[in-house]
């Protein structure tokens, strides 16, 4: 299927009924120009450039005006190399992670691979390898007591994911889940290796972008526009991506110089702020219960400095994080995210 076809594709919307269970309906999406035009809107912030960050660094779905088609639980879909397939239905199934390369990984308990009504599968998002998309955490080699601290701080409320619509997710999902089913699925991802995902390339210009289904994607014959003050992160193989293919990344575009300033600020003493590999470990890959952040999304990276900044990321241990993030601007932290996310994981 060619970028055309794969930017016009019917894309499931999630709907919450009073019980909290999702029911996915096709959507099909606007035209990608519509599309940035419903999402440039950033939410109101004290910092005008944190809230203009807010329009790439926080994922969004433009709604749909247009009556939804039923998609094709027909035609399967496939991927080279992989003996799997699935249909658009299957792939749309909150309550089924697709699992296109089941030899890439441990077995998957039941949480992660299919959930337990009313908790999803936590492998749909998060992939079955954990390798996580940038409007996510990848979870895969984090310590377990991490984990379920996260989870444990967005059930109470002390965390909560940055927006009115991503807040139908994680939240939900976090007070649905089993303390058992969340230690199980800890266990699970932080056993697994974070593998290199996401490509930083600093340029000036960038392609023009705007988000489809929680993803920034190319609008389709659009010019290249200036990067300013963004990351602007695109899947590799938007299709591929789309199918929830676990070994098809991302390319992050970062602004020029980015890399270098970002390690200043990572690795100096006495700097603007503490350094981060004062607790994230010399090579930014975790110390203890303290997680990596070699290799990560950038964009998440960003986001979550954004949180700690203005206090939506709280818990027992996010009092040290809020310290550092207070003192940084928005450039400060778009070079730290990227230098850590063109480590080594």
């Amino acid at each position: 299927m060619s970028l055309a076809a794969i930017q016009t594709l019917l894309r499931g919307e999630a709907k919450m009924n009073s019980t909290t269970h999702f029911h996915w309906r096709p959507l099909v999406m606007l035209p990608l120009q519509a599309a940035c035009a419903l999402s440039a809107a950033a939410q109101p912030a004290a910092n005008p450039e944190i809230a203009a960050a807010k329009s790439w660094a926080f994922p969004s779905n433009p709604a749909s005006s247009a009556a939804p088609a039923p998609p094709d639980d027909k035609i399967l879909l496939h991927l080279p190399g992989s003996a799997q397939a699935f249909t658009q239905v299957q792939i749309g199934n909150l309550f089924v992670a697709p699992d296109w390369w089941p030899q890439d990984h441990p077995p998957m308990p039941q949480i992660v691979a299919r959930g337990r009504d009313p908790a999803w599968a936590c492998a749909y998002c998060h992939l079955p390898g954990g390798q996580g998309r940038p409007e996510n955490a990848a979870l895969a080699g984090l310590p377990a007591d991490y984990i379920v601290e996260q989870v444990l701080t967005l059930r109470s409320g002390a965390r909560t994911s940055g927006s009115a619509e991503m807040a139908k997710f994680m939240p939900v999902e976090a007070r649905n889940v089993t303390d058992a089913d969340l230690r199980l699925s800890a266990e699970y991802f932080s056993q697994l290796r974070f593998k290199p995902w996401t490509r930083i390339v600093e340029s000036a210009s960038v392609p023009k972008t705007c988000f489809a289904h929680f993803m920034l994607v190319p609008i389709r014959g659009a010019s290249s526009e200036p990067i300013d003050h963004r990351i602007i992160e695109i899947a590799q193989k938007l299709e591929r991506t789309e199918r929830r293919d676990e070994r098809s990344g991302f390319i992050a575009y970062v602004p020029p110089g980015s890399i270098a300033r970002g390690k200043r600020l990572a690795t100096a003493v006495g700097g603007k702020t503490q350094a981060c590999i004062a607790c994230h470990g010399a090579d930014l890959r975790g110390v203890g219960n303290i997680p990596p952040l070699a290799g990560r999304s950038p964009t998440y990276l960003v986001r979550q400095l954004i949180q700690f900044q203005d206090g939506s990321r709280g818990g027992p241990a996010a009092a040290p994080m809020q310290q550092v993030a207070a003192t940084l601007a928005l450039d400060d932290m778009i070079a730290v995210a990227a230098y850590a996310a063109s480590r080594k994981p």
